[in-house]
């Protein structure tokens, strides 16, 4: 199947996927803001997991935990990446598809039964799981824990391996189609930065999740076979169960060698996506482009060494928690460098605010402000207070939640002309974006002040609680700011789907863009080009550059084109190359005073 058809049903089910979480978001938020009321639609809705109109505290942790799982991994981790890596990989590098086409098909229906199986969970007498989406032992291990821990996780594992099944074959077609299709002239330096992100993104997924269903599989043979990988030691009212010598802190290790670099694969893709985005439309070459390849490659060696810092609060030794906390700690220069590059490219740019661009800066926006707070949890002292308090709800929400759905967004905005032939309506975009971008500080800020208060994380009745009372008010505020992010997704989702049908047709290069995806025909064809794959001659961020007449170069455009354009360092060093400008400049005198 054509790659373009396969990176529209990520969309889709990954879009479908994004609305189911956020509908169980507002359930929970609703138990947080009023625990003590009842609303009778909730019953209607929810039926005996709400009986009286009010949501029942097994139910409440699954809501939170299937929220979590559907939002990490079916909507940041398939829906982004699935969607993006698809669509882009071949047409920004050259190639008719994928290198194997039955193997991305496979990977999407893999994709598409997780889904299933997981949402299935809901159908059954006993629930969802209910531990959390880190599922931590015991709760994900002995069945009779709770109602949760019974067929409802069972179904969470076989979900979740068939997820990394389908990550896999994705990532190693994404790898294979990289290094081996690319068009004549596309070399590594001359790859859009989307397409370095991809790449890295997926030798990150390549190599961390195998150790996740290796956890996953120690995971079933305790719970069904009798082993005690991560069991040890356990009374459940009278009943003392028979496991010894395993340990829970087991499953912590291998979850969070996945888990952290986990956090990159979700943000790194959106990453890229936000650096096309906002070139183009600062009609500026990104800044430092070397700089933000090193910084990607920076980010996924370091994210394999950082996995420690989630688990200081497990009683590992001090020594090696230093150890975790500055590896942390260095992670974020590249990250650094990233957030510089993104400012000195818009600095002084021509902008053009399109919705795409306006959620690209929203992306920079919540990195900033999330990766602030990453310091304090990386800084071991400061985490052990902080640890599974609402302040780690606050950072991951900004940092990798809202920063990957905006980095999401920005691609759908800019790529939809390429990916239905149509243009979305800026005014909904508009609309939609300042409506998600002051709901989303206005859910995610005040909850930093909960954190430092001491206030928990999933509690379902914290009013239980004296010293949580005053924060009740504030509950209500977020609530409603939750629920107003929820409606600013309808003009999103109006937009959409009315823009495929209705929308106005768009041009080949609606936004003056230089990489190849804008030179393949708006209908679509199956191989992208009709004739010969064009040749690439340039990197993909000529804009503005002094001397040619357009603001923009695409990297189809032979250097023998833009004579009076070419500088010093387009060439790399072919000499040949090199002496036909010097040839060309002493014939046209004039040329040698320009910028």
């Amino acid at each position: 199947m054509d790659h373009k058809m396969i990176a529209k049903q990520f969309l889709i089910t990954g879009i479908i996927m994004a609305v189911i979480a956020m509908g169980l978001s507002i359930l929970f938020r609703i138990q947080l803001a009023w625990p003590d009321q009842n609303f009778p639609f909730l019953e209607t809705f929810l039926g005996k997991w709400a009986e009286g109109g009010r949501i029942k505290p097994d139910f409440y942790l699954a809501l939170v935990t299937i929220h979590g799982t559907i939002m990490v991994f079916f909507v940041l981790t398939a829906g982004l990446s699935g969607t993006f890596s698809n669509l882009l990989i071949p047409l920004q590098i050259g190639a008719r598809d994928m290198a194997s086409p039955f193997l991305n098909m496979l990977s999407y229906w893999f994709f598409f039964m997780a889904c299933v199986i997981m949402m299935s969970s809901f159908f059954i007498q006993t629930g969802p799981a209910s531990g959390g989406w880190t599922v931590y032992p015991p709760l994900s291990v002995v069945a009779k824990a709770m109602p949760g821990s019974g067929l409802g996780m069972t179904l969470w594992l076989i979900s979740m391996v068939l997820f990394v099944a389908s990550s896999l074959m994705g990532g190693i077609n994404y790898v294979s189609t990289i290094l081996n299709m690319r068009t004549k002239g596309m070399d590594l330096w001359k790859m859009p930065l989307p397409i370095w992100a991809f790449f890295l993104t997926a030798i990150l997924g390549i190599l961390s999740f195998p150790v996740l269903v290796a956890g996953v599989v120690l995971m079933i043979f305790d719970r069904s076979f009798g082993t005690s990988f991560y069991l040890s030691d356990i009374v459940m009212g009278t009943d003392i169960l028979p496991n010894e010598g395993g340990s829970p802190i087991l499953w912590q290790h291998l979850f969070w060698f996945l888990g952290h670099p986990e956090v990159y694969i979700v943000i790194m893709p959106a990453l890229g996506i936000s650096s096309e985005v906002i070139s183009v439309n600062s009609r500026k070459p990104i800044f430092g482009y070397h700089a933000m390849v090193y910084s990607l490659i920076g980010i996924t060696v370091l994210s394999f060494i950082v996995w420690g810092h989630h688990m200081f609060v497990t009683g590992m030794n001090p020594l090696l928690g230093g150890v975790f906390m500055i590896t942390t700690l260095i992670i974020a220069v590249p990250s650094a460098v990233k957030t510089f590059n993104y400012l000195a490219t818009l600095w002084r740019g021509n902008i053009r605010f399109t919705p795409a661009m306006l959620f690209a800066i929203g992306l920079v926006s919540f990195f900033i402000s999330g990766g602030l707070t990453g310091i304090f949890l990386g800084n071991a002292s400061l985490d052990i207070n902080l640890h599974d308090t609402y302040f780690v709800v606050a950072h991951f929400h900004l940092v990798m939640g809202s920063a990957a759905i905006f980095g999401m967004l920005a691609g759908v905005y800019h790529w939809f002309p390429k990916m239905f032939g149509k243009m979305m309506n800026a005014k909904l975009g508009y609309l939609h974006f300042w409506l998600t971008f002051i709901a989303a500080y206005l859910v995610f800020f005040p909850l930093h002040f909960l954190g430092l208060d001491g206030v928990p994380r999933r509690y379902y009745a914290f009013t239980e609680f004296e010293f949580m009372k005053k924060w009740l008010t504030v509950n209500v505020f977020v609530t409603w700011a939750a629920i107003m992010a929820a409606l600013a997704q309808v003009a999103f989702l109006f937009n959409f789907f009315y823009s495929i049908f209705k929308g106005k047709v768009a041009p080949q290069n609606p936004w003056e863009a230089n990489t190849l995806e804008w030179t393949a025909p708006v209908e679509h064809l199956h191989g992208n080009w009709p004739g010969e794959i064009p040749t690439v001659y340039r990197w993909p961020y000529d804009y503005s550059k002094p001397g040619h007449d357009a603001d923009f170069i695409p990297q189809t455009v032979p250097f023998s084109q833009t004579m009076s354009s070419n500088l010093p360092h387009d060439f790399e060093g072919n000499a040949e190359a090199e002496k036909i400008q010097q040839d060309w400049e002493l014939a046209n005198p004039v040329e040698e005073n320009k910028g």
